[in-house]
């Protein structure tokens, strides 16, 4: 979407219900000023297509958002099972936003089973829009309802709305050469096209995408898109829906520019090429497939034009190894993965660290351990990251805060991995890398310029006067080791995993290197230069400071907005670099009291905090699978403030 709109203004993340207004021969129309949907049905189902398409054409409409895939691990539930309910959650305003919201204002159930999983969710007083085709007495009693919830009165509190999405999709496409079963594949659109009406969302994006999907299947294109038409129809003509809603555009939140709607995973990709036309190399990317990692394989995949190269491993230690390789040739390497990948490849990792190359390894992390939650989120890697491997290897790390984010934090691990000669673990995470938010595309000139110099010749003369190449002699500044492309005439040298002689790089068992070269690495990436870290503190007389990193920024931020709504000082930080801290870290915590560190784990950024500097930081802390959900950091952000 395009957008001419002011500087942002922060507004309270909280609904209000505007005038209701009756234009001549029409329904009536309520305007909001937010509204939060969640489309729920079987894994077959096509609600995370369904909610892809109503957020790509809310984004080009105008309105901020956010958004939250959920879907289950297993390739495929049994149908009409709990464990194979998917769901896709929408949150749109005509203010700045920052998270998918709490609970849906709005729950679109396909079967009995996305009923139930979703229920508790709902407040009362929600609209809730059901497929009464699929509530059946088998249907039912597979997820335990003994009597019908559309009958027993269990759903009196809501605003339900029984319509018989699958009848009326095959009976809109009885002339089309279908099988019922196929027809009824289209029942996601007629949804669709429902909620479009609904909410006014625009249809021209998502009938074009439907006629470029299925431009091999004309038959299966039309279907769907008479299917989609048959819901808007449906909604206008139906006397179930007296009301109709508008959210205006978010006119007043994004700087001038051009935005279009983005994923974490979507995002990343686009950074990583940037980064490489911005330091003028190739991309190379080593990589093995893993939820929720993969995405960025499949779309770099797709930019051969842009000098990316994209090798799908046959497992996770042979993806880093070829991209260590790629970066000893002179590329901008990355290997993608998430928990357990990086385990894999922690050795190849220390590998890079002896050799001190250029790499980016990309964590997407999920719950853990072992396979745990594959499609759940969880930010339980940040001590694996700083700490797994063996020997003093240390690593910088690098986290991302919001989906559009990951393009700058991209670009951020590429600067540092290139100017200092280091591998680089960018910590991202399902949340992220699923959801998706408006992004305003940069202008080339906006991007920093990351061209390295490659060594071109002898860099040492020996006591003799002889010149060589020392492939270990550094940089006063940034102490990273000269980079040399093989095949250049005189630079050979030597590399592997054995200890290496300072300068000369030749293999080395002295005790005395050995604690020079440990404490030399270690030296580089402590000189690591970061921006100091922004405190928001609007009243300058908090007592209570809150420190996140990663992807609770938007839930605190949330959180904190609220508070402050209500009176309350609380002072704001969130970290991007956590190795090396941002220099003014330690001054910052001593001018709070109180330090609060939400994470979606057991405490680990609390733990290095704690030891560090050695405050009394306190942990809060969730390992759902599930983010963080602004009421509930707000409630425990208030007893702090107020214990």
């Amino acid at each position: 979407m395009t957008s001419k709109v002011s500087s942002p203004t922060e507004q309270a993340d909280e609904a209000v219900v505007g005038e209701q207004r009756k234009p001549p021969g029409t329904k009536d129309v309520r305007r909001l000023d937010r509204v939060i949907i969640r489309f729920a049905g079987d894994s077959g189902d096509g609600m995370q297509l369904t909610g892809d398409r109503f957020t790509s054409e809310t984004a080009s409409f105008g309105n901020d958002l956010s958004t939250l895939p959920n879907f289950p691990a297993e390739i495929r539930a049994p149908a009409g099972t709990l464990p194979g309910v998917s769901s896709f959650q929408l949150h749109f305003a005509d203010h700045d936003i920052l998270t998918p919201g709490d609970a849906p204002n709005v729950l679109v159930a396909m079967n009995p089973a996305a009923l139930k999983a979703n229920i508790a969710d709902v407040p009362r007083g929600a609209e809730i829009i059901v497929n009464t085709d699929e509530f059946t007495k088998r249907a039912m009693q597979k997820v335990g309802y003994t009597t019908s919830p559309l009958e027993d009165g269990s759903l009196d509190g809501y605003n339900v709305h029984p319509v018989p999405l699958t009848t009326m999709t095959v009976e809109a496409l009885k002339d089309f050469e279908l099988s019922r079963k196929e027809a009824e594949r289209s029942k996601n659109m007629f949804a669709l096209g429902l909620l479009s009406w609904m909410y006014h969302r625009p249809t021209e994006g998502t009938e074009k995408f439907l006629k470029t999907k299925f431009a091999k299947k004309p038959d299966i294109a039309a279907a769907n898109l008479a299917a989609f038409r048959a819901g808007w129809n449906f909604g206008e003509t139906t006397e179930d829906f007296a009301v109709s809603y508008e959210v205006a555009p978010a006119s007043k939140t994004f700087p001038t520019g051009t935005y279009r709607n983005i994923s974490g995973n979507l995002a990343l990709s686009y950074g990583l090429v940037a980064a490489s036309r911005q330091a003028d190399l190739p991309l190379y990317l080593g990589s093995y497939p893993i939820t929720p990692a993969s995405d960025i394989l499949h779309e770099l995949s797709k930019h051969k034009n842009f000098g990316v190269r994209t090798f799908q491993a046959e497992d996770e230690i042979a993806g880093i190894g070829a991209a260590l390789g790629a970066a000893f040739g002179g590329s901008l390497a990355v290997t993608t993965t998430s928990g357990p990948g990086v385990a894999l490849k922690s050795e190849t990792i220390g590998l890079a660290v002896s050799l001190e190359l250029p790499l980016l390894v990309i964590d997407i992390q999920r719950g853990g351990p072992s396979t745990g939650l594959p499609t759940k989120t969880e930010q339980a890697d940040l001590l694996q990251a700083m700490y797994g491997r063996n020997g003093e290897a240390p690593v910088p790390i690098v986290a991302p805060r919001t989906p559009a984010d990951c393009f700058d934090a991209a670009m951020e691990a590429a600067r540092i991995a290139l100017t200092y000669r280091t591998p680089v673990l960018l910590l991202s995470d399902g949340y992220l890398a699923n959801g998706s938010e408006p992004w305003r595309i940069p202008e080339v000139d906006e991007l920093p310029d990351l061209r390295v110099q490659f060594a071109q010749g002898p860099n040492h003369t020996l006591d003799d006067g002889t010149e060589v190449f020392w492939p270990y002699k550094r940089d006063p500044q940034t102490l990273a080791r000269p980079w040399a492309v093989p095949g250049t005439p005189g630079l050979e040298h030597r590399i592997g995993g054995i200890e290496k002689q300072d300068g000369s790089g030749n293999i080395s068992y002295d005790p005395a290197n050995h604690d020079f070269m440990v404490r030399t690495r270690q030296a580089k990436i402590d000189g690591i230069d970061v921006p100091d870290l922004d405190v928001d503190d609007p009243s300058g007389s908090a007592d209570t400071l809150v420190l996140g990193w990663g992807s609770t920024y938007g839930p605190i931020t949330a959180a904190v907005r609220r508070l402050r709504t209500a009176g309350d000082r609380i002072a704001q930080a969130h970290l991007r670099h956590l190795n090396p801290f941002p220099r003014n870290l330690g001054a910052v915590l001593g001018r709070y009291d109180k330090v609060v560190i939400p994470e979606m784990n057991l405490g680990q950024l609390a733990t290095l905090v704690r030891a560090r500097y050695l405050v009394d930081a306190h942990s809060y802390n969730q390992v759902n699978g599930m983010p963080f959900k602004a009421e509930q950091l707000a409630t425990a952000l208030k007893e702090a403030i107020d214990g």
